[in-house]
């Protein structure tokens, strides 16, 4: 599929200035040059020494050796999507957001998706959270929404931000583990800043370690105002509500994906999206009037708190679809630069104090990691409406100001640029009434670390509860410090004993006599089991022989295709593979590039007559699969298959003659994902 077979917005008109397409033409230098000899540099003589002359050779290895941007320190492995935005509910009673009050306009967006911890070249599956960015190019200038896929963060001030990020890359000593939480330093930060409580439960939880960029949600974290046309604020929390439903990994899983295919969740939403299933995501608002700011029992400007959505309902408010891929990854999803700080009218900051020092780093990271102040002019962060002010040069300074003023306020260009009042649509901070004496100072407010802790885990199922045991177990088994350990039981036995208990046995330390919040209230909307499932765009192993029945295996093909499942073929060669009634299909895989971790689903038809080490994968690839609670279907010899193996019967495993029955009900199995009732012994 062609990725630009879509309808051509703002911001894509744009950025068709920029494309350039190599194919076809003359090699020249950067300077226009063409040059007749790309292969071999200047010499004196054929044997001789390279000649300093050589000004194509300088230039190409010179922009090589310069080919390197400094990574993020933070959001390092990212990957990055078009799409766009459009509104069906108004929020014109709340904001004077021109993007959030008119339902008919669509809105370009470019999102970029990214773990946390690990640098450029880690791994997908990791377990961490992950960055879920988003920029809108409005009308009225570019908005940032840089959100993540956990509601809460680890601290409450920003001055800890290089304190935490610290403690949870790699030790300075030897630069180990990458991308791991496991291990010392960041244990002991967490049991010496109890603050980080709550988001060390959702980081434990299945919620990091996501099964697609396209069934993970996004929050904004922090609390924001909304300004409306009559200057009337509310405070709001954004979210963004995947289609899919919000679905994860499981930890072996993601523990060999890590190893198997580093890039799944690049792999598993560009090929998404060229297949032309775009992604789907609802943007949803909490709403709540200032006059109830107090009046949740908790501090709404505390990034460690979420507000239940059982008390503040979401508000389903529009839809971003994301419908084509970047043309370049570096022009697009390495050099765009996000801000907190970059908001339009109508949209404002809290006193969030996470959130004031995130005002500060974004713009003075982009400095070093882009190279200069005119990061703005790089296509990708270029805003569809032209800017103008009285910034000027600069490194990579692209734009070309005519005139000789400069400055505010001047009469030799008219006083121009000039400020554009609040009713004409210029910006106005939203005036605050603030007091009190400089201080630095936690409010009491914030105290409380562990109530919203409790909250998660009472909201959680049992196999929800039970991963997160292991993820303790197995994050705190790798620590080295017994004192460390044993202060992290400590520390989350203030959550719950039961949790701190069941980790504390299974590392060697020692359990808790008491402790708990005293909280027994639970949010339902915390845990994945409540979030949609669909059987849409999961992938479906089929393994089969030469000599499968045709006429079946062509039904069910072309029912899972229906649905929007993706089917892929594993047999003993890749290539065309015959079956009965002249049907042959083509088999995309051996087990030497499939397996089971790749896909939601196994459907067992026929394995080989001859080859042992064909039919030895294939039982391990099934057992394996069904060890991580995925469904299973089988017919014709597929069957017996299960039979010999011990998993007919079994839930999630679906076998049937009748091959209409067996496909609506394997169906229905892949839309439920995990069949975590089975007994793995």
């Amino acid at each position: 599929m062609d990725e630009h077979n879509h309808e051509k917005n703002s911001k894509d008109e744009q950025l068709e200035a920029f494309r350039v397409d190599d194919k076809d033409k003359a090699l020249t230098t950067n300077q226009g040059l063409k040059m007749s000899e790309d292969e071999f540099s200047l010499k004196a003589g054929v044997r001789g020494p390279t000649l300093m002359e050589d000004f194509h050779f300088r230039e190409k290895l010179t922009h090589f050796d310069h080919e390197r941007i400094p990574e993020r320190v933070v959001h390092a492995r990212g990957f990055a999507v078009h799409g766009e935005f459009q509104l069906y509910r108004s929020m014109k009673k709340y904001t004077s957001a021109k993007f959030l009050q008119d339902t008919s306009k669509k809105t370009p967006v470019f999102v970029r998706f990214s773990t946390v911890n690990g640098s450029r070249g880690s791994a997908d599956t990791v377990r961490d959270a992950r960055g879920f960015a988003t920029k809108f190019y409005t009308e009225e200038g570019n908005y940032d929404l840089v959100a993540n896929n956990i509601p809460v963060f680890f601290i409450q001030d920003g001055i800890k931000f290089p304190d935490v990020v610290h403690a949870f890359k790699p030790e300075p000593d030897n630069d180990i583990p990458q991308a791991s939480t496991a291990h010392d330093t960041f244990w002991d930060f967490v049991a010496n800043n109890q603050e980080s409580a709550h988001m060390i439960m959702w980081i434990m939880s299945d919620r990091a370690i996501p099964r697609s960029f396209r069934m993970m949600e996004g929050f904004g974290v922090h609390t924001f105002r909304l300004v409306n046309d009559e200057g009337k604020a509310h405070f709001v929390k954004f979210h963004w509500k995947p289609g899919l439903g919000t679905h994860s990994l499981v930890w072996d899983e993601a523990h060999k994906l890590a190893g198997i295919d580093p890039d799944y969740h690049r792999n598993d939403i560009w090929n998404a999206i060229e297949k032309g299933f775009y992604p789907e995501y609802e943007l949803g608002v909490q709403i709540l009037a200032e006059e109830d700011e107090f009046n949740l029992g908790f501090d709404i400007l505390d990034a460690t708190k979420l507000w239940p959505e059982e008390d503040i309902p979401v508000i389903p408010v529009g839809k971003m679809i994301l419908n084509r891929n970047v043309d370049n990854f570096f022009a697009e999803t390495e050099q765009v630069a996000f801000h907190v700080g970059n908001v339009v009218p109508g949209i404002d900051f809290t006193n969030d104090p996470l959130l004031q020092g995130r005002l500060f780093s974004y713009t003075d990271t982009q400095l070093i990691r882009l190279g200069g102040p005119n990061f703005h002019e790089i296509p990708i962060n270029r805003p569809v409406v032209q800017f103008h002010n009285n910034q000027r040069e600069g490194y990579h300074r692209q734009t070309i100001n005519l005139g000789k003023v400069s400055y505010h306020r001047n009469s030799l260009a008219g006083n121009t640029p000039a400020p554009v009042p609040p009713e004409e649509g210029g910006y106005a901070t939203y005036q605050e009434k603030v007091e009190g004496r400089k201080v630095r100072a936690r409010s009491e407010s914030f105290e409380d670390h562990f109530s919203q802790a409790t909250l998660f885990w009472n909201s959680m199922t049992n196999h929800e509860k039970a991963h997160i045991i292991e993820a303790f177990s197995f994050e705190l088994g790798k620590v080295k410090s017994e004192s460390v350990k044993q202060q992290v039981v400590d520390m989350f036995a203030n959550v719950s004993v039961e949790l701190a208990t069941a980790f504390a046995v299974n590392i060697g330390a020692k359990p808790p006599q008491e402790g708990g919040s005293g909280v027994t209230k639970s949010s339902p909307a915390l845990s994945q089991e409540n979030t949609p499932k669909t059987a849409e765009t999961r992938k479906v192993a089929i393994i089969l022989t030469e000599g499968f029945n045709g006429p079946e295996v062509k039904y069910v093909l072309k029912r899972l295709s229906s649905e929007g499942i993706m089917p892929e073929i594993i047999s003993e060669t890749i290539g065309t593979v015959q079956g009965t009634n002249g049907v042959t299909v083509k088999a995309q895989h051996t087990f030497l590039t499939a397996k089971s971790v790749l896909f939601d689903a196994v459907y067992m038809i026929r394995g080989s007559r001859k080859n042992k080490k064909f039919n030895k994968d294939a039982a391990y690839f099934i057992d394996e699969a069904f060890s991580h609670y995925k469904p299973i279907g089988a017919t014709g010899e597929g069957i017996e298959w299960l039979k010999v193996n011990h998993l007919d019967g079994k839930p999630g495993v679906i076998t049937g003659t009748d091959i209409a029955a067996f496909t609506e009900e394997f169906v229905e199995a892949i839309a439920k994902h995990r069949f975590w009732e089975r007994v793995l012994v």
